[in-house]
């Protein structure tokens, strides 16, 4: 392969540059909307799943998470994701933050921490359907039927993403509004059975906390607030849309939550050990009926399909951008002729997701937990080193604090990642450590590959790039 710099898309530009116009063959851009909605999908999707928090720590507990850990951990993610995609608006994301941060090393660590994590949220989804669906379709519970349920709903759900990223957008739209209906109308029906005594239970006598389980819940339904970077060479003016679009998507994301665990847990006599995955149908049935129980199962499909699409979307992009960047071969950047979609970044995240699936939904989350723990600790640390060595980089979008009010911005939610890290259980350490030796020596095997010539692999022009920065 002809070697060519990354596109100048990924570049920052200072205050009298003009940006280029990067050329394409997909003129379809994700305009705000979409955008919204994948944002809103990348990070949450609706309260599915949330139900674990109230078994595990009470309502009280569960309603201040809700209200109080946006703003400790998901607003300034979502503010560092919008000064650094506004930067640095390439596919890639925080590939190319903490490469241009520290160098191609701890770029492609960052690259192997967040896809991993991602794949494993990726195969969260068909798991967390079918803990909802088994409640009408007992037999989807366990055995066979559960095997082939999960391979057919993977297989079909990452056909759709290979059909267009804005085919994914306008279908997040609309997925968006159906799934989060039946939320809407049990908050609406729980309104005149709402007991205000419910919502100051710290949980039944008897029921220890399970801190691990409730900050885990927390961080998995409240985080990957920076997976739709990956997509910024794919947006329309990513300048102007990112910020927009995750206020925007901050809003409907906490409502869905806290408005929903008001309602239910407000209308309804606590049996704390019934608040599991799945428990928000039976609520339905019991507040308003079966009816309202069979929307939100179909809610929950709903759901999944947008959670899948929009995950798989930013899996496939950052694979993408990290190809474009010469940290894996070339090959993984192949789009389609036919829909100009990466179909290797699709195919490959989904095979890994498909093996990964038939853990259970518990070990799943924790292990997303940990390796995107890790990510974020170099996130973090990117942003902090790019407002201080390039100070003088266009910001189209930047966070108006000073560089002390910065580093207090991201110490909050870093001791919160270190404190998700130390609570793991040992499983998810040794996993956990296995793939990071698995990343630094997939890299070192990379740059055997490039000296071998046995790859082809875009490269960098560095002395260009820099001419363009500087």
């Amino acid at each position: 392969m002809t070697s060519s710099p990354i596109p100048s898309s990924s570049q920052p530009f200072l205050e009298n540059e003009q940006q280029p116009t990067i050329p394409t063959k997909n003129s379809k851009k994700l305009a705000l909307i979409p955008l919204i909605f994948i944002i809103f999908f990348e990070v949450s999707g609706g309260p599915y799943g949330a139900e674990a928090a109230i078994g595990a720590a009470g309502p009280f507990l569960a309603i201040l998470g809700f209200l109080i850990f946006p703003f400790i951990w998901s607003v300034p993610e979502a503010l560092v994701t919008a000064e650094l995609a506004t930067t640095f608006p390439g596919n890639g994301g925080f590939v190319i933050w903490a490469d241009k941060a520290f160098g191609p090393f701890w770029g492609s660590l960052m690259g192997s921490w967040k896809l991993l994590s991602a794949i494993c949220n990726l195969a969260s989804y068909p798991v967390l359907c079918l803990d909802y669906v088994k409640l009408v379709f007992p037999v989807l519970g366990s055995g066979f039927p559960r095997y082939i349920a999960i391979f057919l709903i993977t297989m079909l759900l990452s056909f759709l993403n290979y059909l267009g990223l804005s085919i994914v957008g306008y279908t997040a739209v609309v997925l968006g509004v159906l799934s989060l209906c039946p939320f809407w109308l049990i908050t609406l029906f729980s309104v005149p059975r709402i007991d205000v005594s419910r919502w100051l239970s710290l949980g039944q006598m008897g029921v220890e906390k399970d801190w691990n389980l409730f900050f885990n819940t927390l961080f998995w339904n409240l985080n990957f607030w920076d997976n739709a970077s990956t997509l910024a060479g794919e947006v329309e003016q990513p300048q102007k849309t990112f910020p927009k679009a995750l206020f925007s998507a901050g809003i409907v994301t906490c409502l869905s939550y806290v408005l929903p665990i008001l309602g239910t847990t407000g209308a309804v006599p606590l049996v704390q050990s019934e608040w599991t995955s799945g428990y928000f149908a039976n609520l339905a049935a019991m507040i308003a009926g079966n009816w309202l129980k069979y929307w939100m199962e179909v809610g929950i499909v709903l759901s999944v399909i947008g959670l899948y699409e929009a995950q798989l979307s930013s899996c496939a992009y950052q694979v993408l951008g990290m190809a474009e960047m010469g940290l894996l071969p070339g090959l993984f950047g192949v789009r389609s002729e036919w829909f100009n979609t990466p179909w290797v970044g699709i195919l490959v995240p989904t095979l890994v997701a498909l093996v990964v699936s038939y853990m259970t939904f518990t070990d799943i989350v924790s292990s997303v937990n940990f390796l995107y723990s890790l990510g974020m600790l170099l996130e973090f640390a990117s942003f902090l080193w790019l407002r201080r060595t390039m100070p003088d980089a266009k910001r189209p979008y930047q966070v108006p604090l000073s560089m002390p009010g910065l580093v207090v911005m991201c110490f909050i939610p870093s001791c919160f990642l270190v404190y998700i890290m130390v609570v793991a259980h040992r499983t998810v350490y040794i996993v956990s450590a296995l793939l990071t030796v698995f990343a630094i020596a997939w890299y070192f095997f990379m740059e055997f590959c490039k000296t071998k010539m046995w790859f082809g692999f875009e490269s960098v022009d560095q002395d260009k790039v820099d001419d363009e920065i500087f």
